[in-house]
């Protein structure tokens, strides 16, 4: 007799590559495979100048934009189908300096998702105290906005701020 394995396996095989375009665009330069609930996704062909999905996967509602110095996490990943999805987790201020006050906690990730990236996106000092900057709808090259991508194999279990 085995032990049956209740946890569910979300794994990525494979540096995805990830880049943000200068509009609301991305690309990956490979193939992304991976497992979920144990069992190879279809892989999610290499993208150039995609569109970003323009709602979250959790609340299929549109990304909550940013205001000058706050900061939030994308969890970027695939569903077995080999469709891009984005989960957005928490919006945080942050100091004078750039940084977080508190980390942007991760988003739940549904069952169905394999993340393969998270990024973190921040809106400084130089960024519109009015008009919110929303992912995927404005520019990633817009003024004070900056964003850092980690690829990864499975998601960290703590809040990331780099």
């Amino acid at each position: 007799m085995t032990a049956q394995n209740n946890t569910i396996d979300v794994r990525c095989h494979t540096h995805p590559a990830l880049v943000t375009g200068t509009t609301a665009s991305y690309t990956t330069t490979v193939t992304v495979v991976g497992v979920i609930n144990g069992k190879f996704v279809t892989g999610l062909t290499a993208q150039t100048n995609a569109a970003l999905p323009t709602t979250d996967v959790n609340t299929s509602a549109a990304f909550l934009g940013l205001l000058r110095s706050q900061g939030t996490v994308l969890v970027w990943g695939q569903n077995a189908a080999g469709t891009t999805q984005i989960a957005q987790g928490t919006i945080e201020d942050l100091d004078t300096a750039g940084n977080f006050i508190n980390a942007p906690q991760f988003p739940s990730i549904p069952d169905t998702m394999m993340p393969f990236s998270y990024q973190v996106l921040k809106a400084g000092v130089t960024a519109s105290a009015t008009v919110k900057l929303v992912p995927g709808v404005d520019a990633w090259a817009a003024t004070g906005y900056t964003n850092a991508i980690v690829p990864i194999a499975t998601l960290p279990v703590r809040p990331q701020v780099a």
